[in-house]
C-alpha cells in the first residue's frame, strides 16, 4: 500500500491502546542488551510519527520514513506542535535512499507484513542494509504466521471511539495474506459521512525473514516475543527480530 489517505486522519485514534513511550523503551532496552548504541536512527515506516517524537524525546538521533504523504502530514504537524526539529522524508521502504549511513533502524507495528511481495521485502531489506554502517542494528517486529491464520484469519472487528466509528473487515487470502477492508463513519456537523479504505497484510515464516536477512548481509542475533524477551512460541502473535550488519571488515 502507497499510501493511507483515509486511515491517516483516525489512525492515531484508532491506535490509543499502542504504548509508545513503553515500546520506545524496549527497543532502547533490547539495544542494551545486544551492546549496541542507537547512533544515528532511522524509524522506517514510521506513520505519524508517534515513535519516532518519543525517541526524540529520549535523546535518540532519529529521523522517520514513510510512504505515506498523509501520514507524515500528520507526523510533521505533531512534532512541530512539541518543538522537535525531526526530518520526515516520504519514500517506499524497497526504494530508500538516504542521505548517509545509520546506526541503527527500527521498523515497527507490523510494517514488514504491508510489504505482500516476498521480492519487494527483499529490496527493502537490501535498501536497510546497504545504508546501515558495519555492526549497526536493523530492529523490527512482524505479526505472525499464526496470528494471520487465527486471530486476523476471516474475523471482523468494530472500533468505536469519540471521533470515528470503524469496521474492520478481514479476509484470510493464500500466502498467509490478509485483505483488509476499513469503514469509517465520522461525524461532519449534523451528518455523518462515511469513507472506505483497504489494504494487505502478509506474514512471513520465519525461515523467509531469515533468509531475507541473510542475504542483504545480517545475521540474526535474536528473535523475541512482542514487549519480553522471552523466545516466541507457536502463539506468539508478534515477533522482534533484532539484526546486526555483518562487518566484513
Amino acid at each position: 500500500m502507497d499510501s493511507y489517505g483515509v486511515f491517516a486522519d483516525f489512525y492515531d485514534e484508532l491506535t490509543q491502546n499502542v504504548d509508545y513511550k513503553s515500546r520506545a523503551e524496549y527497543f532502547l532496552e533490547i539495544l542494551r542488551r545486544h551492546n549496541h548504541s542507537p547512533g544515528l536512527t532511522l524509524d522506517l515506516a514510521c506513520g505519524t510519527g508517534n515513535l519516532t517524537i518519543i525517541l526524540k524525546q529520549l535523546g535518540v538521533d532519529v529521523y522517520g520514513v514513510d510512504a505515506s504523504g498523509e501520514m507524515l502530514s500528520v507526523a510533521r504537524e505533531k512534532s512541530a506542535e512539541k518543538g522537535l526539529d525531526i526530518l520526515f522524508i516520504c519514500q517506499l521502504m524497497q526504494e530508500l535512499d538516504l542521505y548517509g549511513s545509520i546506526d541503527t533502524c527500527v521498523c515497527t507495528l507490523d510494517s514488514i507484513n504491508h510489504i505482500t511481495d516476498i521480492e519487494d521485502v527483499q529490496k527493502a531489506f537490501d535498501r536497510v542494509a546497504l545504508f546501515t554502517n558495519p555492526d549497526g542494528v536493523f530492529l523490527f517486529d512482524v505479526n505472525t504466521v499464526y496470528k494471520h491464520r487465527n486471530i486476523l484469519a476471516d474475523n471482523t472487528f468494530v472500533y468505536d471511539t469519540d471521533d470515528v466509528y470503524c469496521v474492520w473487515q478481514n479476509s484470510l487470502k493464500e500466502n498467509n495474506t490478509v485483505n483488509i477492508d476499513l469503514t469509517f463513519f465520522y461525524p461532519d456537523g449534523d451528518v455523518y459521512r462515511r469513507e472506505d479504505e483497504s489494504f494487505c497484510e502478509r506474514a512471513y515464516t520465519d525461515e523467509e525473514l531469515r533468509s531475507m536477512l541473510s542475504h542483504s548481509g545480517f545475521s540474526v542475533e535474536a528473535v523475541y516475543g512482542d514487549m519480553s524477551f522471552d523466545p516466541v512460541s507457536k502463539e506468539t502473535q508478534r515477533a522482534i527480530y533484532v539484526a546486526r550488519k555483518v562487518n566484513y571488515g
